[in-house]
């Protein structure tokens, strides 16, 4: 007669020395996949985990939860390529040279990410390049980690190159053939009142209005996205984003407005739309459509 060896049980930090991962991680992956759950700043199992593991009590630590050393074969830990990766901010700060202090800001410029009351949360772009929402914990509170491919995320290394003074390619290289023609044909030579340089009367008086009302803006502003698309205006306070459509009769400019719209709802982008109609009452206009992201005019 034979009898089947007893299932042994590891906890999660013993768990972790044999995967060899740190215990926050092991515990991300848990919760990832439905197996825990955070519940009065104690981890428990879900229904899911309940499968795999259970509770044990220790006589100096108290409950616990312990796996059937199993789990660790199983694919949830299985990392098959770089992507699986991931890096904290700390590590993106030291492969770009800068302070740690400033790369989330700058993710949040980027809107990779934004501000908690606490911590940073991932956007809706974040997650589309491989952000992972995390969490402290102890505290609870928020982060985020990267898949190891935004080292290589086309508008985060333009952005860093900026940051850093470094020489970038033209942009006429980077954008399309129609959207080159258009800017062609629409030169920037209106002088707005903060001295940028804009291809047209009502954007002119869109710049004019924001410099008045003392928001800071950028003029032609490319999104933070791999695709070659530039804003007409951006707001880094409240990451909004403005367009003014002015040829309305075009059916070559009407395409292009469909394209950059289905690209500002694909992100989740924050978008103010400006028409003809509009420019002569951006007093009444812009004050409203502002608020609804939070940025007061006045």
């Amino acid at each position: 007669m034979t009898t089947s060896r007893k299932a042994k049980y590891l906890s999660t930090t013993a768990l972790s020395k044999e995967l060899k991962m740190n215990v926050k991680q092991v515990f991300q992956i848990l919760l990832d996949n439905d197996l825990v759950e955070r519940v009065d700043d104690n981890w428990v199992l879900t229904e899911k985990g309940e499968k795999v593991g259970t509770k044990k009590k220790h006589p100096k630590i108290g409950e616990y939860i312990a796996w059937n050393e199993n789990i660790k074969n199983i694919s949830i830990f299985k990392t098959t390529n770089e992507k699986d990766v991931f890096i904290n901010a700390t590590a993106l700060s030291n492969h770009f040279g800068i302070s740690k202090f400033k790369i989330n800001p700058i993710l949040s410029e980027l809107g990779f990410v934004e501000k908690s009351i606490k911590g940073w949360t991932m956007t809706t772009l974040g997650k589309s390049i491989g952000g992972k929402q995390c969490e402290y914990e102890r505290t609870g509170i928020p982060y985020v980690n990267w898949s190891k491919s935004i080292l290589q995320n086309k508008r985060l290394v333009e952005t860093m190159n900026e940051i850093a003074g470094k020489d970038t390619e033209p942009r006429e290289e980077e954008e399309t053939k129609s959207s080159v023609d258009f800017r062609q044909k629409y030169e920037a030579k209106h002088r707005a009142a903060d001295g940028h340089y804009v291809r047209s009367r009502a954007e002119m008086l869109i710049d004019n209005w924001l410099y008045m009302s003392g928001i800071v803006h950028a003029y032609e502003r490319k999104l933070p996205i791999e695709e070659d698309v530039y804003t007409d205006f951006y707001l880094p306070v409240g990451r909004v984003y403005i367009e003014y459509w002015g040829l309305e009769d075009n059916p070559k400019y009407q395409a292009r407005k469909q394209e950059k719209l289905k690209i500002y709802e694909k992100y989740d982008f924050n978008l103010i739309q400006l028409k003809d109609a509009d420019i002569q009452n951006l007093d009444d206009i812009l004050p409203k459509k502002l608020l609804k992201f939070g940025i007061q005019a006045y």
